[in-house]
C-alpha cells in the first residue's frame, strides 16, 4: 500500500487541453522520510513508519526521540504504512513521485468542526412549517415512546457536536503530479482545514 504524509494546501481549479473546467485540491507533499521498517520475521507483518515536519530538541521528550534512529531529526507526524510497496531505508526520503503511476487515492483527515448544531444542519431533517403560528419549525420533535419503554432508544438522531471527526475520502481521480512545486491536484474536495495534516494513499477499490 503505496501512501505519504501531506499537507492541504486549499481549493482551485484547472483547465485541461479540450477547455474542460475541473475543480481541484492541492495537497502539498514534503518529503517524507523514513524513520523505521518493519519485518514479518521481527513483527509479523511488514510495514513502514513514516515521519513529516522535524522537531526542535528542546521540544521532544526522552521516550519519543528513542524511536528515532542517530540519522534521523525527530519528526512531528508519523504514520504506519502496511504493505509498502517499493523497497526503502531508514533515512531514505520519499516525495511526490511515488504518485506518478497512480491514478486514484484515498485521503484521511479531521474533518472541520462545527460545534453544536441542531437536527436540521447535523441530520438534514425537514423541520416544520414555517407559517401561521405552527411553533413548530427547527425542533426535533418527539424523540422517545410513551410508559413503554418510558425512555429515549439508543441511536436517536438529535441535535449535538458535528464535525472534527475522522474521515476518508475515496476514489479521488488525481489531475496532475508536479515534482517541482512538490504538490498534487485531485479532482474534488478532502476533508480538514487549511493547512491541515493529511494521510494520503493509493485507491483500495481502484
Amino acid at each position: 500500500m503505496k501512501g505519504l504524509i501531506a499537507k492541504k494546501v486549499g481549493m482551485t481549479q484547472v483547465f485541461d487541453e479540450n477547455g474542460n473546467l475541473t475543480p481541484v485540491t492541492v495537497i502539498r507533499v514534503e518529503p517524507n522520510t523514513v524513520v523505521a521498517t518493519k519485518t514479518e520475521e521481527k513483527c509479523g507483518y511488514n510495514a513502514v513508519v513514516l515521519g513529516l515536519d522535524d522537531l526542535k530538541a528542546s521540544k521532544v521528550s526522552k521516550p519519543y526521540a528513542k524511536q528515532f534512529p542517530e540519522n534521523v531529526t525527530p519528526k512531528r507526524h508519523l504514520k504506519e504504512f502496511r504493505d509498502f510497496e517499493d523497497e526503502v531505508a531508514v533515512g531514505d526520503q520519499i516525495g511526490v513521485e511515488l504518485f506518478n503511476s497512480i491514478r486514484f487515492i484515498d485521503v484521511t483527515a479531521t474533518s472541520k468542526g462545527k460545534g453544536f448544531q441542531g437536527v436540521m444542519k447535523r441530520w438534514g431533517f425537514h423541520g416544520g412549517r414555517a407559517t401561521h403560528g405552527s411553533k413548530f419549525h427547527r425542533e426535533a420533535g418527539g424523540t422517545g415512546n410513551s410508559t413503554t419503554p418510558g425512555h429515549c432508544l439508543k441511536n436517536v438522531k438529535m441535535a449535538g457536536r458535528m464535525g472534527n471527526d475522522r474521515v476518508t475520502v475515496q476514489n479521488l481521480k488525481v489531475i496532475k503530479v508536479d515534482p517541482e512545486l512538490k504538490v498534487l491536484m485531485v479532482r474534488g474536495a478532502v476533508p480538514g482545514v487549511k493547512d491541515a495534516t493529511l494521510i494520503v494513499k493509493a485507491a483500495v477499490k481502484k
